[in-house]
């Protein structure tokens, strides 16, 4: 099946990263959000990110004007449903992307493969939700979407050949390299990656190191373009949180306990760059360590 039209479902800082990539890759997107301001900012962003692409000559003016002029808002998200591929880019949590699959469901195209961008949550429980489980994978973005080359696939149990070879194809066009995960629990990025971060929060927890010193570590030492609590304000510490908490429900193994701290840093509201405090502070010139 060869898709040309794709709807985007969350303007946040995913999605809008999606519909970049999407629009200069020729695919035509509506960009849908429950906020028209979400919308709008995100249309913004893609904007000057474009014109930062151009600057850099990673791409003509005129690619630029041709992946502005593809994107459309779209409001309402019953008119999604006529789009040959869905992208979920919502918030991590199941029942939000539930329900949002639900509201789908009367205006799906019998073609329409959906698919979901969690970080974390089960895709054969997704997708048995749903009435298409056959035409429904994880489609797993990296942050930024525009840097970053990966893009987990990720079957549930249902999800059948052509499905994964559309979605494969998608992928190479796009630019980017595919890697097939299997269902279990934060797949295989976040199944790495999330615990170091957390050990990194419960070193600091522990007094072991400052938010200077560990970061400083892992980056000299371990040579990481970003230390790991840099990192998890760059994520989102609300999101580091849910996929720990995904990854010790599912595993019921006690290594993936979600450390206090973290815990705390949440419940403070303080969740890294997206409220300019988490594991730094942001609201100055110079981001400046809160612990």
């Amino acid at each position: 099946m060869a898709i040309q039209t794709v709807g985007v479902i969350g303007a946040g800082q995913m999605g809008n990263g999606i519909a970049h990539v999407f629009a200069l890759s020729g695919y035509n997107v509506a960009l849908n959000d429950i906020s028209s301001d979400a919308v709008d900012r995100a249309i913004g962003l893609i904007e000057n990110n474009l014109d930062r692409q151009v600057g850099r000559g990673k791409i003509s003016q005129e690619d630029r004007d041709a992946a502005m002029a593809r994107i459309a808002p779209q409001m309402d998200l019953a008119a999604l449903g006529q789009s040959d591929l869905i992208i979920e880019a919502a918030t991590e949590n199941e029942d939000v992307k539930n329900k949002i699959f639900a509201s789908l469901a009367p205006h799906l195209a019998e073609h329409t493969i959906l698919t979901s961008n969690t970080s974390s949550i089960s895709i054969t429980r997704l997708a048995s939700r749903t009435d298409r489980p056959e035409r429904f994978m994880g489609f797993h973005f990296m942050n930024p979407v525009p840097v970053m080359q990966l893009v987990e696939l990720i079957r549930g149990i249902a999800t059948d050949e052509a499905t994964y070879k559309t979605l494969a194809d998608v992928v190479d066009r796009l630019g980017k390299q595919a890697a097939s995960a299997e269902d279990f629990p934060a797949f295989i990025v976040n199944r790495i990656l999330m615990p170091m971060i957390n050990e990194a929060i419960y070193t600091l927890y522990e007094g072991v190191g400052s938010v200077q010193s560990i970061d400083t570590s892992l980056k000299l030492g371990a040579n990481h373009p970003m230390g790991p609590l840099e990192l998890a304000d760059f994520i989102g510490l609300d999101t580091c949180l849910a996929i720990m908490n995904v990854l010790h429900d599912g595993l019921a193994d006690t290594k993936y306990r979600p450390c206090p701290l973290l815990v705390k840093y949440v419940e403070a509201g303080w969740l890294g760059r997206k409220t300019d405090r988490g594991f730094y502070d942001y609201r100055g010139e110079v981001p400046v360590p809160t612990r």
